[in-house]
């Protein structure tokens, strides 16, 4: 069991995502860039709670110089090879969460959101992880993995088409959703993306309503405001369905690390 306070750090496909928790109870969290080779190898010679704080900087948290344990989760093999030597790193696999039925593949972000939403609202429970990827996650009432999907997230697509085209440009969506029939590029853009991504949760949502009429739905991950707040514009009937998490595969990760040793 880990001691009363320790680390969660969740790699995810483009960013850090750090927790601070004590025992069950994630305290503070933030999101960062990926620290450097030169920065985390700082923290693997020196693995204090000090020199964390200055990364997870929370607000009026007692400073301490003992070494602190570092519970970690990762989509992104070649990050998580960085971490290997910090002294006291314990590893989440998908062999730690008490779901039932989950392929080998199945990423371990989607098992511990999924993992968290069971713990704070019950199953049946449908999970949509609103980050780099959207993706769709559920269990049943006996906390077996009935499936789920993956398509490319708002911020993502916007990257993609930028990229991936000659004369599109690059974007930032608008905190208001646009007009549907748009009148220039860059609100056709958000429109394609938005109408139809809103659509497919839309689709998702009424499709698990058929199988799970009384089941819970969550929805966590950096896009969740956002996408909250289109929903309740054009779907006000399905956002009020929805529960809101931020945070819910950091809350996984504390959940999961108390029973660890």
């Amino acid at each position: 069991m880990p001691s009363a306070i320790y680390i969660a750090l969740m790699i995810g496909n483009s960013r850090y995502h750090w927790g601070l928790c004590q025992h069950t109870q994630l305290i503070h969290s933030c999101s960062s860039p990926y620290l450097s080779t030169p920065q985390i190898q700082q923290l693997i010679h020196q693995p204090t709670l000090n020199h964390f704080l200055t990364i997870l900087n929370p607000p009026s948290f007692p400073t301490s110089s003992l070494p602190v344990p570092l519970f970690l989760a990762s989509v992104v093999p070649k990050q998580t090879q960085l971490w290997l030597n910090y002294p006291h790193l314990r590893m989440i696999s998908l062999a730690d969460i008490p779901i039932a039925n989950m392929y080998p593949s199945l990423g371990i972000d989607r098992a511990l959101a999924l993992f968290a939403a069971t713990k704070s609202f019950g199953s049946p429970v449908l999970v949509i992880d609103a980050g780099t990827a959207l993706t769709f996650s559920a269990v049943d009432a006996e906390q077996n993995f009935v499936g789920g999907a993956i398509l490319p997230g708002v911020g993502l697509q916007l990257t993609m088409l930028g990229n991936q085209t000659g004369q599109l440009p690059h974007i930032d969506l608008s905190s208001q959703l646009q007009s549907r029939w748009a009148m220039n590029t860059n609100d056709a853009i958000q429109s394609g993306i938005i109408y139809t991504l809103l659509a497919g949760i839309k689709d998702f949502i009424e499709n698990w309503r058929q199988s799970f009429p009384d089941g819970k739905i969550v929805i966590t991950g950096g896009d969740t405001m956002i996408l909250s707040n289109y929903l309740q514009t054009i779907y006000p009937q399905i956002s009020e369905q929805i529960l809101i998490e931020k945070n819910l595969v950091l809350q996984g990760i504390c959940q999961v690390s108390h029973g660890l040793e």
